[in-house]
């Protein structure tokens, strides 16, 4: 089986890292770039996988060497996986509200081992997650090893968002684009997770092609309320104002973040309270603008556009931190006005 096998829906990415690792011309550095959950990271472990066995066939681990049963069990000493769960065990205050892959979670985690000989011999692969999170000086810090890596070495740089990388580092790594998954596909996959169909095809609408997306809502029982909140705007397009929708967006960013608070006690209220927000006005105003391509009546489309004023003002008070109380009076003044 090629390592690849396991990687649906991104047949060009993986032809070409399947062509680049035959040929023997992998480079030090890649982004992997691309919505997020379509495989991006998976596809990085595979690589990875492929990249430190020591008796590859082809383009396939062979699955029973030290390397590969180490990797297996997710404790290769020369697979270092980089996420912002580290950025707390670095901070010497604990105070860090895990937001910035800084230099001081860098150095530690991809810089010196880089620069040191592999443990099992065979090579050294580090993986960056969320690779839009390392602040510029993080950026500038690991250049020189995307350049220049000590021994055999490949650094994979995971993000959805590859502008906010540097254009130093983009230029020293080779990018690879991730797409969006055939909703086909989504579909097929969370059913053979268990999902219902019914919450399946939910999922599926709000989601798009993204299947990590789709696993990550239902899992933080973010489907329920997003049904709820769209069924909410359809009452604009029945010539009616739905009642107290602020408080309903109150409701369901409050539950998200409990949710998020149950997974990491540390986790900051306001900062989860802050993205649930974020997540179900952007889930409200791409409904609104679906239904707003088959509307026509004037009076019904003059009420969606005013609802969809007060999202994006909503959306921007978020990014420039603004009270939270004051962008929910904020909404209901317009919405209700």
């Amino acid at each position: 089986m090629s390592a690849f096998d396991s990687i649906f829906g991104q047949e060009e990415a993986v032809a070409a890292l399947r062509g680049a690792y035959l040929a023997d011309r992998l480079p030090h550095g890649i982004i992997f770039s691309g919505p997020t959950g379509v495989g991006k990271a998976t596809t990085a472990r595979a690589l990875s996988k492929l990249f430190l066995c020591e008796n590859p066939k082809k383009d396939s681990p062979c699955g029973r060497c030290e390397s590969c049963r180490v990797f297996e069990a997710e404790n290769h000493p020369d697979c270092h996986v980089v996420t912002k769960d580290l950025i707390r065990y670095h901070d010497k205050t604990g105070k860090s509200k895990g937001i910035d892959l800084s230099i001081n979670v860098v150095r530690p985690e991809v810089i010196e081992p880089a620069s040191r000989k592999a443990v099992m011999g065979r090579g050294k692969v580090f993986i960056v997650e969320q690779a839009e999170s390392m602040n510029a000086s993080a950026q500038n810090a690991i250049l020189k090893t995307l350049e220049e890596p000590a021994g055999r070495t490949l650094i994979v740089l995971v993000t959805d968002q590859a502008g906010a990388l540097l254009p130093t580092v983009r230029s020293r790594c080779r990018t690879v684009r991730f797409a969006e998954l055939d909703e086909a596909i989504v579909k097929r996959e969370l059913g053979r997770r268990g999902v219902g169909q019914e919450a399946a095809d939910d999922a599926v609408r709000f989601a798009g092609g993204s299947l990590g997306i789709a696993l990550k809502w239902i899992e933080d029982g973010v489907i329920g309320p997003a049904r709820d909140l769209t069924g909410l705007i359809d009452e604009f397009f029945s010539g009616r104002v739905p009642e107290d929708l602020p408080g309903f967006f109150r409701k369901s960013a409050d539950a998200y973040a409990s949710r998020q608070i149950e997974r990491d006690e540390l986790a900051s209220k306001d900062q989860a309270t802050r993205e649930g927000l974020a997540l179900y006005l952007k889930i409200v105003a791409e409904h609104l603008r679906l239904r707003l391509a088959m509307e026509d009546d004037p009076a019904t489309l003059e009420a969606a556009c005013s609802a969809i004023e007060a999202l994006v003002q909503a959306e921007t008070y978020l990014e420039a931190n603004v009270n939270i109380p004051v962008i929910f009076q904020n909404l209901s003044a317009i919405l209700e006005g």
